[in-house]
């Protein structure tokens, strides 16, 4: 039997109509009820997830600005699994979400490359190519390569969403708005559960150190993040081009920051913010760069000069860390009972050792804490000294690398944080919007309180610093290449 012309075109156009689509979508949503009802009867529920995780993959690919914008808001609420004893050292949610970006970078730049120029060019651009390229060249030679190529991979995942990226998203300046505030909003959160367990122990300094856990590792990651965000939000609340609503707003957020930086005991972090305002101020007056480098070779040579008298001076300071304010900053120049202090130039002087022993390659990014123990001195160990490489690196952002990567490992990181200053004046001086010069100047001052900070400690191994310290080094990118006067931004 042979069907007419006039059945087949019925059919073909049953097969491709609306009502083909409304059968279809019936079909598949009942194999998916059938499917989860089957799973859950054999207790496995994770199917129940597919649908979000379809509407994530969705949003991968054609959204990527609320990806970003996820994360920024999930960062500050994010913990990681190796302090809930599960030995995988990922912090959830938001490392799987940018190691999804990152596959997604990989694939638009093979099958699309649809990337501005412009941000290839970039001087930051190559600074961190020549950071990478350097990073992989140390991890061939690294004494434990796979721990080296974790290393690079972890901070590719850190820098592609939060530069590469980022710069796009901060072409719209409502974007670089919305980083900012959702980032602080759950800062804001984890500030009042902090303190909330802080008065359980009546706010005891020792305590201080811990009860930000589990959103953060301890004291000194989190002031470090609060003093960042000082300068932005001391920014937001004096500039009158902000709505009344908004800058009230960014008091309520300041005044929480300014608390909760007192009561977490980071001296360092009290400190870099006393920096922030000295640089501030080098620009308010716009002392001239030749007045501060003579007055930085004055104090290296008064230093150099008088240096046995200062360190005999600095040795007898007995000051441990104290709930009074002023004893705890004067705590900052003990180095001769305080077991923080001591165990910082312990780690140091190790990194030195490390260092000349491997001047130009280094041990391998990420290697430190395995290699460290040996080159530990018995007179400089401390109560809190470890061979088991278990309590962190060597808590410098510039020794570090001289120990991971050689001499040109920090020479690229100091050259990095340097050129975003550079970067964020050169805006400043040349445009004339009031709302972009204050961001760029706080952004700047922020930047410092970390560039300051990272003498002391490192943290852009992890995703509570490097997504804001990126994001912030993408902002001065972004101003730079689209918002500068003769500039064209292109959409």
């Amino acid at each position: 039997m042979q069907l007419s012309k006039d059945k087949i075109e019925e059919v073909k156009s049953y097969l491709t109509g609306e009502n083909a689509r409304y059968t279809l979508f019936y079909a598949i949503s009942g194999l998916f009820i059938l499917l989860n009802a089957y799973m859950v009867y054999r207790n496995f529920y994770f199917t129940l997830l597919l649908p979000l995780g379809l509407v994530i993959l969705y949003i991968f690919f054609y959204r990527v600005d609320y990806v970003l914008l996820l994360i920024t808001f999930c960062t500050p609420l994010a913990v990681n699994l190796t302090q809930f004893e599960f030995n995988v050292g990922i912090s959830l949610p938001t490392e799987p979400l940018m190691m999804g970006v990152l596959l997604l970078f990989i694939l638009k730049l093979f099958y699309e490359n649809n990337f501005d120029p412009r941000v290839w060019k970039h001087p930051m651009t190559m600074i961190i190519g020549f950071q990478f390229l350097w990073i992989l060249i140390t991890s061939i030679t690294s004494q434990y390569p796979l721990v080296s190529f974790k290393f690079m991979l972890a901070r590719l995942w850190f820098v592609i969403p939060f530069y590469i990226f980022a710069i796009h998203l901060f072409r719209k300046r409502q974007n670089i708005r919305l980083f900012v505030w959702l980032y602080a909003i759950p800062l804001v959160i984890v500030i009042i559960y902090t303190t909330y367990q802080h008065s359980l122990w009546a706010f005891e300094e020792n305590a201080g150190h811990w009860v930000m856990t589990p959103f953060y590792n301890d004291h000194t990651a989190y002031g470090a993040i609060l003093a960042l965000f000082v300068p932005v939000f001391v920014g937001i609340t004096f500039t009158k081009s902000y709505s009344r609503i908004v800058r009230f707003f960014a008091i309520i957020v300041l005044l929480f920051l300014l608390m909760a930086l007192y009561l977490s005991y980071c001296r360092a972090a009290w400190i870099s913010l006393v920096i922030a305002l000295m640089f501030y101020l080098i620009i308010l007056f716009r002392i001239k760069f030749k007045y501060i480098v003579f007055t930085l070779l004055l104090g290296g040579l008064i230093f150099y000069v008088f240096q046995f008298e200062i360190l005999d001076s600095l040795s007898k300071n007995k000051q441990g860390t104290s709930g009074n304010f002023m004893e705890h900053v004067q705590s900052m120049s003990n180095i001769s009972t305080d077991a923080s202090n001591l165990e910082r130039l312990n780690r140091w002087s190790s990194a030195l050792r490390m260092f000349r022993e491997r001047p130009v390659f280094g041990f391998g990014p990420g290697t430190y804490q395995f290699e460290y123990a040996p080159y530990q001195s018995s007179e400089e160990k401390t109560l809190i000294s470890t061979n088991a490489g278990d309590r962190g690196n060597a808590h410098s952002e510039y020794i570090g690398p001289l120990a991971e990567e050689g001499l040109p490992g920090t020479l690229i990181v100091i050259t990095l944080f340097l050129y975003s200053i550079v970067v964020a004046m050169r805006v400043y001086r040349r445009t004339a919007d009031k709302e972009i010069r204050m961001l760029t100047l706080a952004i700047m001052l922020g930047l410092i309180t970390y560039y300051f900070h990272g003498l002391m400690n490192n943290f852009l191994d992890s995703d509570k610093a490097s997504v804001p310290v990126w994001g912030f080094i993408a902002i001065l990118v972004a101003f730079d290449l689209y918002y500068v006067p003769g500039k064209k931004l292109q959409e």
